[in-house]
């Protein structure tokens, strides 16, 4: 008789399937008709999460299973006589497109997953793979494949042969290093080789120029190599939890950047962020930084987030008050023992945070107050009379930025005032300080203030949001180098043509005011690339080569919660739009399930419902 707890267990194995090893011929039987019969129709295959030890061989070869034979055969002989099943006949079935066999057990893929060669999707990620297939080099039409959380160690040679791969997930693996004919895949976007066991880079990938996120998280690099910087499309990149003991001296390259994520590494030293314009977050917490230099400061005009815990630093530079965009600096578990007044001078910040720090300069229960008290602070240790030399009646000195704030952040920042109007001698100091972002948001402001001609010729960033705003003035065609304008949470009904003149243009936002169509002359911005218009009362949208079709690079459109009746199919052709917002329109297709799946279902369904 066997002992009470082992029948217990051996009760238990039986009862749950978590227990069950399942042999061939099991397997074989989760690919049933029906499965077959739906993916013959859709062209996708989904065997994910079925417990599956081995493949069934009919996936590889679909259309020529013995079941599809009889059907094809039978739908032969009865060709003139009924026509009633006609949408389940050999001549409407369509290749695999996408194959997800990810959440299962398998340690093998057969070398006939090279009959696939329609595959468009591929997702072998949460199994147990040690190797792939020489013929998986044969699905050249493959976009996206997903090979994380597996055994691999290495690629097979044919691998690099999918040239038009754009995301590629190799992450939860066993790499030690990646082949240097990772760089013969130039079409991807997102690369993901976190946690692994990586040592090093192949100097080639520097070739890969269209990528747009590089993941390499939690692996030992201990360097990277040079011609990294070419990464000039890269928006992310997440190098955390290795071994790195510095960063390419010059980043300037990657003027894409937006998010850098370099935290527990052995970093000394900051490096030159100088033409890293866009970076807007720097992550680069548990390391051994000593310092923070003065050009750091003065390079980095949209850095929203500086997170610097858990590092060295025992003196915050004055300059810091240059990063004008700053809303959150985390400098927690330093050794700073006094911080600098002109941190009060930065109308952005919203957290900081100074905790494990020596600070005496500031008493310890105002610091546990947080952020505003401890702002507050040290505006008022500042006095009254060093903001400013200027006299500016009937306003308040500490209104307005000085020359020397303008100048060192190249910005000028004067948000949140409650202003009614701006005086002109603003924009003239601003004009000596050669400023090129001006925000003037959330104020009462009724007109566009005529001191902005002072900056036409050097100001590529406005601002105006959050005001009382009815018109634009026609000045604002003399704004030449202009790139973005905010001028969305207003009063307006209609921009006038004028704004067609900004063929600079890159970034339009007109949410929330009182539009009824997207102006015609939005169309005449041939560098448009953004276009945010959400919360109007817009009632169709012209996506005609006239319309929308005339922007080729527009690649975001945000028309959510506006009065959208139809949603013209042409617009799916508008093959550069990435991300389409359409959501809280008044249309009844496409379904709220196809919004949900995002842009690019909304766009496949579309394409779909062009006349033929």
């Amino acid at each position: 008789m066997k002992p009470r707890a082992v029948r217990s267990r051996i009760r238990q194995q039986e009862l749950n399937p978590v227990f069950h090893w399942q042999n061939k011929e099991e397997d074989d039987k989760v690919l049933s008709k029906a499965r077959i019969k739906q993916a013959l129709k859709s062209g996708v295959l989904n065997l994910a999460g079925q417990g599956l030890a081995t493949v069934p061989e009919k996936v590889w070869n679909l259309s020529d299973s013995e079941d599809c034979d009889k059907d094809a055969a039978a739908a032969a002989v009865r060709y003139d006589l009924d026509r009633t099943n006609e949408e389940d006949s050999w001549w409407n079935q369509k290749s695999l497109t996408t194959l997800d066999l990810s959440s299962n057990t398998l340690t093998s893929i057969s070398e006939n997953v090279k009959n696939l060669g329609d595959l468009t999707v591929l997702n072998l990620q949460d199994n147990a793979l040690t190797a792939l297939p020489e013929g998986i080099g044969c699905l050249t039409k493959l976009t996206k494949l997903s090979l994380g959380r597996n055994k691999l160690s290495e690629l097979p040679e044919s691998f690099f042969n999918l040239r038009e791969l754009k995301s590629l997930n190799l992450s939860h693996n066993d790499f030690a290093e990646i082949h240097a004919n990772v760089s013969d895949l130039i079409m991807l976007e997102v690369l993901d080789i976190s946690f692994n066991s990586l040592n090093s880079l192949p100097g080639g990938i520097g070739f890969l120029v269209r990528l747009q996120q590089l993941t390499l998280n939690n692996n030992r690099l201990t360097e990277l190599p040079n011609d990294i910087v070419n990464l000039r499309n890269l928006h992310k990149m997440d190098l955390a939890k290795n071994d790195l003991k510095l960063l390419p001296p010059v980043m300037g390259e990657l003027r894409k950047l937006e998010c850098l994520y370099v935290q527990h590494n052995d970093v000394a030293e900051l490096p030159d962020f100088t033409g890293c314009d866009a970076l807007k977050e720097l992550h680069i917490s548990n390391n051994f930084i000593k310092s923070i230099p003065a050009d750091f400061c003065e390079n980095l005009p949209q850095l929203k987030i500086l997170d610097l815990r858990d590092n060295k630093i025992e003196k915050l530079p004055d300059e810091i008050s240059m990063l004008a965009s700053l809303t959150r600096l985390d400098l927690s578990n330093n050794s700073i023992s006094s911080l600098p007044s002109c941190l009060s001078t930065l109308a952005h910040l919203v957290s900081l945070q100074v905790d494990g720090n020596p600070i005496r300069s500031i008493r310890r229960d105002i610091i546990q107050c947080g952020t505003q008290r401890i702002l507050k602070t040290l505006k008022d240790r500042d006095g009254p009379g060093k903001s400013s030399e200027k006299v500016r009646v009937p306003f308040e000195e500490s209104t307005f930025p000085d020359v020397y704030q303008m100048k060192k952040g190249r910005s000028m920042i004067v948000s949140n005032k409650n202003l009614i109007e701006i005086p002109e001698q603003v924009f003239l100091d601003a004009m000596e300080a050669s400023v090129y972002n001006i925000d003037i948001s959330k104020n009462k402001l009724m007109e566009v203030p005529a001191g902005l001609t002072h900056l036409a010729s050097i100001m590529t960033e406005l601002n105006v949001s959050f005001n009382a705003l009815k018109t634009i003035p026609m000045f604002f065609s003399q704004f030449e180098r202009i790139s973005y304008l905010n001028v969305s949470n207003n009063q307006l009904t209609d921009l006038p043509e004028v704004v067609g003149l900004l063929v600079t243009l890159r970034e339009l936002n007109v949410a929330n005011n009182q539009l009824k169509q997207i102006p015609p002359c939005v169309y005449e911005l041939k560098g448009l690339e953004i276009l945010l218009a959400r919360g109007n009362k817009i009632e169709e949208l012209d996506a005609s080569e006239h319309g929308l079709g005339a922007l080729p690079r527009l690649a975001t459109l945000d028309v959510a919660n506006n009065n959208i009746k139809q949603v013209p199919p042409i617009l799916g052709m508008l093959k550069n739009i990435t991300t389409l917002e359409i959501i809280g329109n008044a249309f009844r297709q496409p379904r709220h399930q196809i919004l949900e799946k995002g842009t690019e279902s909304i766009m496949a369904y579309l394409r779909d419902r062009i006349p033929q």
